[in-house]
């Protein structure tokens, strides 16, 4: 009896540890695959962080690109503005003729920036024109020179208008004339003896039309025979 107890105490306990061994290795077969399944998601839920944070930090980098780029518009627009306010007053503080002269390069479309360099005028005193001639002397010649120098000095591509105006002695159609031919002997001398291109010139005469001063006097119709250079970029 005792024996065949024993047995059967012994069978239990087999058949108790056989089942436990297969429910364990049917949950893990259970397992398994949810833990393998997880671990994938994990390394998923990685990268996308990994690629959150890439796009955020591009993200960050072309907002900084952009507001970089419109500081650098903002700062061309306020160039351009100022500029341009600086070209209008120029303008405003331009003499009547060199406003003129500015008008007629603009439309002939000579020009690179639209505005006034300077302007020169060489009156009697230096041109010494004798009387209803347009021949240069040698004070003309060493005040065309030293114009040369400092138009070549500044090194910029410039356009010339030669502008000849009389005093209102004569005839007016005469006097019109007349600041032609001595505006063209100035644009000569410029080209040949200056070496400025005839294509960066041009002459034109005002005739008594613009005196700057009063020509019933001396004096003031000596300040009205010159010859304005003016230098528009």
């Amino acid at each position: 009896m005792k024996t065949l107890f024993f047995i059967s105490l012994l069978s239990i306990s087999l058949a108790g540890c056989a089942t436990r061994e297969y429910v364990h290795e049917y949950v893990q077969s259970q397992i398994n695959p949810l833990s393998a399944r997880a671990n994938a998601l994990d390394g998923r839920l990685g990268a996308a962080e990994t690629d959150i944070k890439a796009n955020e930090a591009k993200t960050r980098q072309k907002a900084q690109q952009l507001d970089a780029a419109i500081a650098e518009v903002q700062v061309t627009l306020k160039v351009h503005a100022d500029r341009m306010t600086k070209n209008e007053t120029d303008i405003a503080q331009l003499s009547k003729t060199a406003q003129e002269a500015l008008e007629r390069a603009s439309a002939a479309g000579k020009l690179a920036e639209g505005k006034l360099t300077y302007e020169v005028v060489l009156s009697d005193d230096k041109l010494k024109f004798g009387s209803s001639k347009a021949d240069l002397g040698g004070v003309a010649e060493a005040a065309l020179d030293e114009f040369v120098t400092r138009l070549k000095g500044d090194n910029k591509s410039v356009y010339i208008e030669i502008q000849g105006h009389t005093d209102s002695t004569g005839e007016a159609a005469a006097n019109l004339k007349l600041g032609e031919a001595r505006a063209e002997a100035v644009k000569r001398y410029l080209n040949i003896k200056g070496g400025i291109p005839l294509h960066r010139m041009a002459a034109i005469s005002y005739g008594e039309a613009e005196p700057v001063a009063d020509n019933h006097v001396k004096a003031g119709r000596k300040q009205n025979r010159r010859v304005v250079l003016v230098v528009i970029q």
